[in-house]
């Protein structure tokens, strides 16, 4: 480094520097990137951690990909049934990343009680269920256990039990109508083993989880047969992908079809937090970027006699130009240092002790879902940083354009 250089520097960052006209621009520019800093934190960690916790609700009821008969039945009860002797169950050996197959069926009936009654889905599940979506939804209880004996254990969910008001290890009567109206209705009773609460209330208001021998006892179904299969991948961004592979693994008398697709008004509503994420972040980015560009131009006219004296002695623009881009980065990083402290901090009391509620009615969960992951925390900052350096270019032009003689004698 020259000896003008080193001067120059040591005179930018020098206690008359820090209490000059500049200090309180320079303070707003930092605060503006941290502030930014946590609001663009805040947005992705929410906005993937809301649409992360949806999708995996809609797959725990579901499965990433449906196996069902080509008929005309919009419903979800089983009315055609399937074959479990397939090639691809129990094991989708064809097609690679298949984590699980499972066999299900659905049946509506109406559950009463001494007081109430209300009708929904029972879903029929079997030894080859995969419970580990429901543990974290479980409120009370254990999880049935369908393994062994046909049972009459069911897990119904918080809102069922608060609207006909049951509690745990209580029974309640099932009853499913026939097809024949002049036929007596199968009635059920079942016993209240666990409560759940996924706080996606258009399944939680639906569906009673139960054996589904008892489906195939009503019926008359062999034990063979099941109303569709429910297929889990290891990687959901290949969702699309596997979805044709199964299509063109399975039968032609079998549709498929992927949570995305059927549950398409969900997940087109997602994808919008996407679009609201990149705004927030070019938005906050611009912001930030601006008042740098403002603290850097109050800079530059406040060292209006220090460029001139530099130039007199024969730097070049470039050089001064580094100089000053060179102290913005410095209080650039500043910025992203406390708005990395701030916005972790929020987020980590948000992810544990979970002190934002949001209205499950419209959001589909309980309280704000937050998602940590060093790799977007990392380049929101790089990208934060090379941005506004590169926006620092512009003003630092002016020193280009100042004269030496005029600038000596500036004041």
């Amino acid at each position: 480094m020259n000896y003008e250089y080193f001067i120059a520097k040591r005179i930018i960052s020098s206690k008359a520097y820090k209490s000059s006209v500049s200090a309180p621009i320079i303070k707003i520019g930092i605060a503006a990137i941290a502030i930014g800093m946590v609001v663009m934190m805040v947005a992705i960690a929410t906005g993937i951690g809301l649409q992360k916790k949806i999708r995996d609700k809609v797959v725990a009821f579901n499965g990433h990909i449906l196996i069902t008969n080509y008929d005309s039945n919009t419903s979800e009860e089983s009315i055609t049934p399937i074959s479990k002797n397939q090639d691809f169950y129990p094991e989708f050996k064809t097609v690679e990343g298949i984590a699980h197959i499972q066999a299900v069926a659905s049946k509506y009936g109406v559950v009463r009680t001494g007081k109430d009654f209300e009708g929904a889905y029972l879903k029929g599940v079997g030894a080859d269920y995969e419970w580990k979506y429901f543990e974290e939804f479980l409120v009370e209880g254990r999880l049935p256990d369908y393994t062994q004996k046909r049972n009459e254990d069911v897990l119904i969910s918080e809102y069922f039990a608060n609207r006909l008001q049951l509690k745990l290890n209580e029974t309640f009567q099932m009853v499913f109508l026939k097809s024949d109206s002049e036929r007596p209705p199968n009635i059920i009773t079942y016993t209240i083993v666990g409560i759940y609460n996924s706080g996606f209330q258009d399944f939680d208001a639906n569906f009673i989880i139960g054996d589904i021998r008892h489906i195939q006892r009503i019926n008359k179904w062999g034990k063979d047969k099941v109303g569709n299969f429910e297929v889990f991948i290891d990687d959901y961004g290949k969702l699309a992908e596997k979805g044709i592979q199964i299509y063109e693994e399975t039968s032609s008398l079998l549709n498929t079809q992927t949570i995305e697709h059927k549950y398409s008004s969900i997940f087109e509503w997602i994808k919008i937090f996407d679009t609201n994420i990149y705004g927030i972040i070019g938005i906050m980015i611009l912001i930030a970027g601006i008042n740098m560009i403002t603290a850097l131009l109050v800079l530059i006219l406040e060292r209006t006699q220090m460029i001139g004296i530099l130039k007199a002695i024969g730097s070049n623009n470039w050089s001064i130009r580094k100089l000053f881009i060179y102290n913005a980065s410095y209080l650039i990083l500043l910025g992203l240092f406390w708005g990395n402290v701030l916005g972790l901090g929020l987020l980590l009391i948000q992810k544990y002790f979970g002190i934002i509620p949001m209205n499950p009615e419209t959001y589909y969960v309980t309280e704000a879902p937050i998602y940590l992951n060093i790799g977007y925390v990392l380049a929101l900052n790089i990208g934060t940083l090379v941005l506004c350096l590169l926006m620092l270019l512009i003003p630092s032009y002016i020193i280009t354009k100042i004269s030496p003689v005029k600038a000596i004698r500036f004041d």
